[in-house]
């Protein structure tokens, strides 16, 4: 089961959401919260409790107190087992940047169909990264700037992959997923799942988000 939190300051909204997420049998909704502020004291309490923490955060991004932006650089700080899918109402590209700079892996819009929701949350959790598709490669490339983890320059990143780690990654960069990339490289999935892990181990780079826009950096 895939533990997901929702968090809008909008009850409806929120009640909407979990609707939608709880069609999947293999989703549940583990936790609410009307705010950024309140979203870290609930997963905080389910930690000191010993409750699972979610798997997957549906986060807003305009909300009163603490907005879904702070929120998301604070969790994934503090819990960076935690995926943070922003959903929004505003298709903004600096919604969309600022959320993949605070560590978020995926950008939809709420309109976004219920089988998108899911299917988003589904990859979230097996570590892909999810955008809607006007989201362009400029985006990413303006996520590139944050510098490397250990101050390298973005080739250097790459210069102990493997020639077949190299060509994940750059299929990655178009926007394949797993399923994708293991069709292109006639490998299973679980090989394609292997050597992201073995990419952000080398690179120690935090996700595939920073994997793609540290390569644009490198390419350009």
């Amino acid at each position: 089961m895939i533990g997901v939190m929702i968090v809008d300051d909008h009850e409806l909204e929120r009640f909407a959401l979990s609707l939608v997420v709880r069609k999947d049998p293999r989703i549940t909704v583990v936790a609410e919260a009307e705010d950024g502020r309140a979203a870290l004291d609930v997963i905080a309490g389910l930690r000191e409790r010993g409750r699972p923490i979610p798997d997957v955060i549906l986060m807003d991004v305009r909300m009163p107190g603490m907005d879904g932006i702070q929120a998301t650089r604070r969790i994934v700080r503090a819990f960076p087992g935690v995926h943070v899918l922003i959903l929004t109402t505003y298709d903004q590209d600096d919604y969309a940047f600022k959320g993949l700079s605070a560590g978020a892996v995926g950008f939809l819009l709420k309109d976004a169909r219920g089988e998108d929701i899911t299917r988003a949350i589904h990859a979230l959790a097996a570590g892909e990264a999810v955008l809607t598709p006007r989201i362009t490669r400029k985006i990413l490339s303006r996520a590139g700037r944050l510098d490397p983890p250990d101050g390298r320059p973005p080739d250097a990143l790459f210069s102990e992959l493997s020639p077949r780690e190299r060509q994940v990654v750059e299929l990655m960069a178009d926007g394949r997923s797993n399923g994708e990339i293991a069709k292109v490289m006639t490998i299973q999935e679980a090989s394609v799942r292997r050597s992201v892990s073995r990419i952000l181990a080398k690179t120690g780079l935090r996700d595939r988000v920073q994997i793609v826009s540290a390569w644009y950096k490198a390419m350009s």
